[in-house]
């Protein structure tokens, strides 16, 4: 049994589905300009290939929020005499969760489903069961003759993980869930904004997963008044954590930043964003995440101090193939992000 999700899940499971790894976000970021296009009053891309529609508000007073486009993926560093690839990490991958797993190989004519297989537990050396799995030790293979590998792939051709976005009982899950689900709601928070009162900046950024570099960039071409953060969070409600530890929790709400690794968020932010959703009547949980950063930082303080605040998406299995989020939050977090632009007027004081 699944739920009915009261959100276009076609197109989130399109969006997640669509490759775009740090750099090359070339499809991903087709597909956002369209739909920029037709809700807001101008779209622009820069040289680093951040895309930004913006709808005009009444006044002078102007908002940036932020969802990054990239996803976490490779780049083919040597083919060996053999034909199998290795690879680079193009962001923070866990090698434990690599084996065993289909992925695509975005070449010059075309794409290579291959697998970064596994062999079996019971030819391996005790000394081989101990080893530490690193990224540097993964190989891809293309099912193909070595010189066919040669003649098709090349050094610095792309990598992703191939899988699908399915359903999964009140969950939806995939890969790339980081962070094309909050990409997804900042698109249909354009699509029902209309008139605001402030100038709204609907930022689908770059290279978020090596470094906030696309947000960094971002927030000195902006220089807006204000600027609000949309990433995944850690979920950890499962088997092995103490409730101190869960972070968030799936089908909670959505969750309002308190603080990250890159960014404390201002508490005059976090606390209307907290007042919105309470009369809004909208499901929300306090997030307070230890270790990771978001574009949030990235805008903080990159052309003067800013008042930043984040939204949250609670997401289980972060940096998989399976990252999970539930429908309800999915919902919350767009009527948050609605309610909250909705209702800036430019008149609030977030000065500390």
């Amino acid at each position: 049994m699944t739920m009915d999700f009261d959100f276009d899940f076609d197109r989130l499971k399109q969006l997640t589905e669509t490759s775009g790894v740090p750099g090359y976000e070339d499809r991903i970021r087709a597909l956002v300009r369209e739909d920029l296009e037709a809700t807001t009053d101008r779209v622009s891309v820069d040289a680093m290939g951040n895309v930004v529609g913006t709808i005009e508000g009444e006044g002078d007073y102007e908002v940036a929020v932020a969802a990054h486009m990239d996803e976490i993926g490779f780049m083919v560093r040597h083919i060996n005499d053999d034909g199998f690839l290795q690879l680079d990490a193009l962001g923070g991958w866990d090698p434990r969760v690599l084996k065993a797993q289909r992925v695509t190989v975005h070449a010059e004519d075309g794409d290579f489903t291959g697998v970064i297989g596994s062999v079996p537990p019971h030819t391996l050396t005790e000394e081989q069961k101990k080893k530490e799995p690193k990224v540097e030790d993964v190989y891809v293979d293309l099912g193909l003759p070595a010189e066919t590998v040669e003649a098709e792939v090349s050094v610095g051709d792309l990598v992703t993980m191939e899988q699908t976005t399915v359903k999964m009982g009140d969950h939806v899950t995939g890969k790339a869930i980081d962070d094309r689900v909050c990409l997804f709601a900042m698109l249909e928070a354009a699509r029902r904004i209309e008139n605001p009162q402030v100038t709204i900046h609907f930022a689908a950024t770059v290279q978020e997963e090596v470094g906030l570099r696309g947000a960094q960039a971002l927030g000195v071409d902006l220089d807006p008044d204000l600027a609000l953060g949309l990433d995944t969070t850690v979920a950890n409600d499962v088997p092995g954590f103490e409730p101190a530890d869960y972070v968030t929790q799936l089908g909670e709400g959505a969750g309002i930043k308190l603080k990250d690794s890159s960014a404390i968020a201002n508490p005059k932010v976090h606390r209307r964003l907290r007042d919105v959703a309470e009369e809004n009547d909208i499901a929300y949980q306090m997030e307070l995440l230890p270790a990771g950063g978001t574009d949030t930082g990235g805008f903080q303080n990159t052309y003067g101090a800013k008042p930043v605040g984040a939204i949250s998406m609670p997401t289980r299995y972060l940096h998989t193939v399976t990252e999970s989020v539930h429908g309800d939050d999915v919902t919350a977090y767009i009527d948050l992000l609605t309610a909250f632009l909705t209702s800036e007027t430019g008149d609030f004081d977030y000065t500390l």
